[in-house]
C-alpha cells in the first residue's frame, strides 16, 4: 500500500487548520447551538461531509476547538507555580485581557454564548478542569487547593464578564490602577490564606 505523499500530509493538516480556525470563530460567534458544520464548512472552503471526515461530529468539533483554545496562550499557564507574585500576575492578566478596545477571549465568548447547551456545558466543564483548573491547583500550596482555585477562576470569569461583556461602568471606566489595588488582595487571599490576613472561620 503506497506511503502517503508529504504534500498530501500537508495539506490535510493545513485543511484541519482551516477547519477549526473557522469553528472558533463560530461558536465564539453564535455557541454551539447556534453554530452550523455547513456555517463552518462553508467558511473554511471545505464541504460539511469533510468537516464530519475529520472530526467526526459536531461536538467532536466543539471539544477540540475549547481544548485548543485552552492550551495555547493563555493568562492561566503552567509556568503559574514559578511566578513571585502570583496574585499580581493574575490581576494583571485579566486587567490587561479585559481593557476598554481589547477583543474578548474565544474561549470567554464560547464558554458564555454556549452555556444553554448541556452538552456544550459538559464538555466546557471537563476541559477547564483538565486544564485551567488543574494548572491552578498544581500552583497553589495548603489545604483546600483546588477549592481555592475554582474560586480564583470564579473570580476572573466574573471579572472579565463584568468588566468586558456587560461593560458595567465602575469596572469599564475605572482606573486599571485602582482596580488591580482592590483585586489583587482577594486573588492573594485564596492563594494564601495564611499571608493574606483572612478572617478565620468560627467552627460551630
Amino acid at each position: 500500500m503506497p506511503s502517503t505523499s508529504p504534500a498530501r500530509a500537508r495539506n490535510a493538516a493545513a485543511t484541519r487548520e482551516a477547519i477549526l480556525k473557522s469553528a472558533r470563530k463560530a461558536f465564539a460567534r453564535s455557541g454551539y447551538d447556534g453554530a452550523g458544520v455547513r456555517e463552518i464548512a462553508e467558511e473554511a472552503g471545505v464541504t460539511a461531509m469533510l468537516v464530519n471526515r475529520y472530526f467526526g461530529s459536531k461536538e467532536q468539533l466543539f471539544e477540540e476547538v475549547v481544548t485548543d483554545t485552552m492550551s495555547g496562550q493563555t493568562v492561566i499557564n503552567e509556568e503559574l507555580a514559578s511566578y513571585s507574585n502570583l496574585a499580581e500576575y493574575l490581576a494583571d492578566g485579566v486587567l490587561e485581557t479585559t481593557k476598554p478596545g481589547a477583543a474578548p477571549l474565544d474561549g470567554t465568548l464560547m464558554m458564555i454564548r454556549s452555556s444553554s447547551s448541556q452538552r456544550a456545558a459538559e464538555i466546557g466543564k471537563r476541559q477547564i478542569e483538565k486544564q485551567h483548573h488543574r494548572r491552578l491547583t498544581a500552583a497553589l500550596k495548603g489545604a483546600d487547593a483546588a477549592e481555592r482555585a475554582a474560586l480564583i477562576l470564579s473570580l476572573i470569569a466574573g471579572v472579565q464578564f463584568m468588566r468586558q461583556m456587560v461593560k458595567l461602568s465602575a469596572l469599564a471606566d475605572a482606573e486599571p490602577a485602582k482596580l488591580k489595588k482592590l483585586l489583587t488582595p482577594l486573588l492573594q487571599q485564596l492563594i494564601d490564606p495564611k499571608s493574606s490576613g483572612a478572617p478565620k472561620v468560627a467552627k460551630r
